[in-house]
């Protein structure tokens, strides 16, 4: 039977990056994003390279319309094999204008709605199939910048759950990784949406480690 990958965060980056590497190897690909148009003109490029593509549009940082939106897309394509989170706000800030709320807002994009996921595919189904969630990280929770104070703190939070799950995860039978990538997407060939995508299948084929620092 074919294995589902469910992506959040579609685009035309890493996510479709992801996306793609899943489908070349027989995956069904769930795109998840807020953009309808967008999502529909992902699924036609999806569809003329022969990958199996559904989508459904939905805001990560909306948690309970988010969670009905998935639990749809559960509901039609079964209990998924993969997920993949990959939802940020990746842009450089003022830093004499951030404030408390900048943080907050920020938080609920990049780390609650990911745990938000993580809680809904953490179900005894999800581990009988052995699922796996990968998570895109950054090497701003290594080297965080003030420039970049919001995603900084972030990245560095994403990380501690992350590495936290891990243990509890395991024991279920469920395997959580990330890949934290140290520079910007998609700025020469090392850092290419698909150049990246390989670390994240070889986080999900080999399961050897819960983090991989690119």
């Amino acid at each position: 039977m074919k294995k589902t990958i469910i992506v959040v965060g579609a685009g035309k980056g890493l996510g479709n990056g992801v996306a793609e590497k899943f489908g070349s190897n027989d995956f069904r690909v769930v795109l998840m994003a807020r953009n309808e148009e967008h999502l529909r003109t992902y699924a036609a490029d999806f569809a003329a390279k022969g990958i199996e593509v559904y989508t459904q549009a939905a805001d990560a940082a909306n948690f309970d319309t988010f969670a009905a939106a998935f639990r749809q897309v559960v509901a039609d394509y079964g209990t998924p094999d993969v997920l993949f989170y990959n939802v940020g706000i990746t842009t450089a800030d003022e830093k004499d204008k951030i404030t408390a709320q900048t943080l907050v807002e920020r938080y609920a994009v990049d780390v609650a709605g990911a745990y938000n996921c993580i809680r809904l595919v953490d179900t005894k189904e999800f581990a009988e199939k052995e699922g796996a969630i990968l998570i895109t990280g950054g090497g701003l929770a290594l080297q965080p910048y003030a420039d970049y104070l919001p995603l900084s703190m972030d990245k560095a939070a994403l990380r501690a759950m992350v590495q936290a799950l891990v243990p509890v995860l395991k024991e279920k039978g469920i395997y959580i990784g990330t890949v934290q990538v140290t520079a910007t997407i998609g700025s020469n060939e090392h850092f290419a949406p698909k150049t990246i995508a390989e670390e994240f299948w070889k986080l999900y084929t080999k399961r050897e480690t819960s983090e991989i620092v690119y």
